[in-house]
């Protein structure tokens, strides 16, 4: 799909029989622009973000990354990809750089150095470089693992609930950057969240709650479903218990 970067179509999963964590989702992430996955916890958003990033194969349904099949193509599909899971995953006793350089090899680089340098300077580490990561704070431990994902230049960007367990100033300085770097380098953005102030004014929205999609779209289209003033209103309409 031109302009996609990643395409749901009527995806579904299950980790018990009848019982769907994901049922029938659709929705699309265009390039150059952010899309929020916004639900509260227990909504499918971890399930979904492990389908899309093939931890799981789904069950119904296609998911397509950067117009590659993610079932019949998983390689190219990967690849155009760049992934920061919930879960830090950074090695604490090595560098910045050498963390990177181990990503690096893992994506066969030959020769990494102006890459490395290049990621780390738009991320505002690159003085960082030769720190440990133990050193680091939690925001800036995020930044590195954003740089990682973006080493081998994908198109695409996953980020699962990047926040979790930093502080306000370090939450909006992230969200700034991943905006930034959206905006300058035109990638595509998936963020996971459950917090309403990480999303932009021209985001989009997949509202996700028990496993439905409840709206998506603009901001304001998403308070139109919800008959809503705001974008917080409707996601307490639509994620209520009434609602379900």
């Amino acid at each position: 799909m031109e302009g996609v970067a990643l395409a749901v179509d009527q995806v579904s999963y299950g980790y018990v029989r009848a019982v769907k964590a994901l049922d029938k989702v659709s929705f699309t992430v265009r390039y150059a622009g952010v899309t929020a996955l916004l639900g509260p916890n227990g909504a499918g958003k971890s399930t979904l973000m492990a389908l899309i990033t093939r931890l799981f194969a789904a069950e119904e349904g296609r998911i397509e990354v950067c117009g590659h099949d993610l079932r019949a193509a998983p390689r190219a599909a990967l690849a155009s990809m760049g992934v920061v899971f919930q879960r830090p995953t950074l090695d604490v006793d090595l560098s910045v750089e050498q963390n990177l350089r181990y990503a690096a090899a893992l994506y066969a680089m030959a020769e990494p150095t102006a890459r490395i340098r290049t990621v780390l300077e738009r991320l505002g580490m690159a003085e960082r470089a030769s720190a440990k990561v133990r050193t680091l704070s939690g925001g800036m431990k995020r930044r590195v693992e954003i740089a990682r994902a973006l080493l081998h230049q994908p198109r695409f960007l996953v980020l699962d609930e990047p926040t979790v367990g930093l502080d306000l100033d370090s939450r909006r300085e992230l969200v700034e950057h991943v905006h930034r770097l959206c905006r300058d380098e035109g990638l595509a953005v998936l963020w996971a969240t459950h917090l309403i102030d990480e999303i932009h004014a021209g985001d989009d929205v997949v509202l996700l709650h028990r496993g439905r999609v409840r709206a998506k779209g603009s901001i304001g289209d998403v308070m139109t479903a919800a008959g809503a003033a705001d974008l917080g209103d409707a996601y307490r309409r639509l994620t209520a218990p009434l609602a379900a």
